[in-house]
């Protein structure tokens, strides 16, 4: 399709969308935080962070006790602490997205939470021995300011692309997130491999391998502030109020207009189920994978393992970005959600049943790096034509709640059924009703009333200049 440029809808200077220089700067945002989603949340930190506990308190041993309501154990303490991070994160996330909306501080928010994230997650070298409970700290800080700067990412969408480039736009930027988190992931699994040979002891090269993803998250970071612009101008306050005031007050219209475009509102809930079943499966599939393999058997976590599998992920997942944009174009973005959510319910299924060896895993692995990227770039493509102007950050900051990395029901789900039952299996398994019940909704959403009743246009009117 050949993408029509339109000048930016807002109050400030007529900056061009689909510039070729700022689409750049904004997709290479992905390359440089997804050493954050790969190294820290989906590979490395969870196993390194649940082994460590166990050292001190127990396979199985007791964290925090909470009483009657029950206990914080070492296998649930990861999904514990991301759970917590996303809790936090639903009265955040959306007051920082009314203030950005309200201001024109869009950018340096993004800026302010990324390098606050960026120094907890260089701070997790120092986690070692006792200090679980100050690793599990620093994760939550670094979740909540990773799921922050996804709020004014997503925002800028809009403001940098036309309603017929989102899919691919956001399908690339995907794209770029897996490449750049396999590169840095492959360097990381070079470490952890020649540990030995370097003289280094495995747990140093892991906790190297985690500075790394604070370093390179910040340096990359710098080429998308350079390039992004901000559009909107700077409003005065209403006297006697402040910006978090403000923010309030905003996030109240936000829910308000949710009410109103109840198509929009019933996308969104639908999301929140299925992106909930698919972010757990990829925050707990090192965890699952380490504790079913290896712990499970007496067995020695083989990080190494661990590293190469997801590294296949990482790569695999640019095709599969690539081929799920394509499919999207042939049968539609909704159509082409809808395949990529019953291929994730087969990968609920496979794990519970079928895998018992390191070469299953690589089976399963595969499928989620085909399906990975279609559907959080798809979802987060067609939610964005759905959002009247100039609320972009506000109804992505409801968005960003369920994003990725940062679920809050499924964590909460899987920790519960593994300390209930000691079974990382079940735990898998009860995520299978998250996806069934985002197939559902979607299914029944009419999502091109969503996009014409927030006043945008389809794809294929926007391509036609209508």
């Amino acid at each position: 399709m050949t993408a029509t440029k339109h000048p930016a809808k807002s109050e400030g200077p007529a900056l061009q969308k689909n510039n070729p220089r700022e689409v750049f700067g904004w997709k290479i945002y992905d390359w440089a935080n997804s050493a954050f989603s790969t190294t820290i949340v989906s590979t490395l930190f969870g196993p390194y962070l649940t082994e460590i506990t166990q050292q001190v308190v127990g396979e199985n041993g007791i964290v925090v006790n909470l009483g009657p309501v029950g206990a914080i154990t070492s296998k649930s303490f990861f999904p514990t602490c991301v759970s917590v991070a996303v809790f936090l994160q639903i009265f955040l996330l959306p007051t920082l997205g009314a203030v950005a909306d309200y201001s024109n501080l869009k950018k340096k928010m993004m800026a302010l939470f990324c390098y606050i994230g960026v120094a907890a997650t260089c701070l997790m070298f120092f986690v070692s021995g006792r200090l679980y409970l100050l690793g599990g700290l620093l994760f939550i800080v670094a979740n909540l300011s990773f799921g922050a700067t996804i709020v004014f990412y997503n925002g800028f969408l809009n403001d940098i692309t036309t309603e017929d480039q989102r899919d691919k736009v956001s399908s690339r930027g995907f794209a770029y997130g897996y490449l750049g988190g396999g590169v840095l992931l492959a360097l990381n699994f070079l470490l952890v491999k020649s540990a030995g040979r370097l003289g280094l002891d495995p747990y140093m090269a892991v906790r190297l391998s985690l500075l790394s993803a604070g370093v390179w998250w910040g340096m990359f970071a710098l080429i998308t502030f350079a390039t992004l612009k901000t559009r909107t101008t700077e409003k005065a306050l209403p006297p006697g109020k402040t910006y978090l005031t403000v923010g309030f007050s905003e996030l109240g219209r936000t829910f308000r207009e949710l009410a109103r475009l109840r198509h929009t509102l019933r996308y969104l809930i639908g999301y929140l189920f299925f992106n909930d079943g698919i972010q757990t499966v990829i925050s707990m599939a090192s965890v699952f994978l380490a504790q079913e393999l290896f712990v499970a058997r007496g067995l020695k976590t083989d990080q190494s393992f661990l590293l190469l599998i997801f590294l296949m992920v990482q790569f695999v997942a640019i095709f599969g970005a690539l081929l799920f944009e394509r499919i999207a174009y042939l049968i539609g973005t909704k159509s082409a959600i809808l395949i990529s959510l019953v291929l994730w319910a087969g990968v609920v299924i496979y794990g519970y049943g079928f895998l018992h060896t390191t070469s299953e895993a690589w089976i399963m692995a595969i499928f989620i790096a085909i399906v990975l990227g279609g559907s959080q770039a798809l979802s987060r493509s067609l939610f964005s034509r759905m959002i009247p102007a100039g609320r972009e950050a506000s109804f992505f900051g409801i968005y960003e709640v369920s994003e990725r990395g940062t679920s809050w029901l499924g964590p909460l789900t899987f920790g519960a059924v593994v300390a209930a039952t000691g079974s990382y299996r079940q735990a898998l398994l009860s995520l299978i009703i998250f996806f069934i019940a985002g197939i559902i909704i979607l299914y029944l959403t009419d999502t091109n009333k969503a996009i014409h009743e927030a006043g945008n246009l389809l794809p294929e009117e926007a391509a036609r200049g209508e």
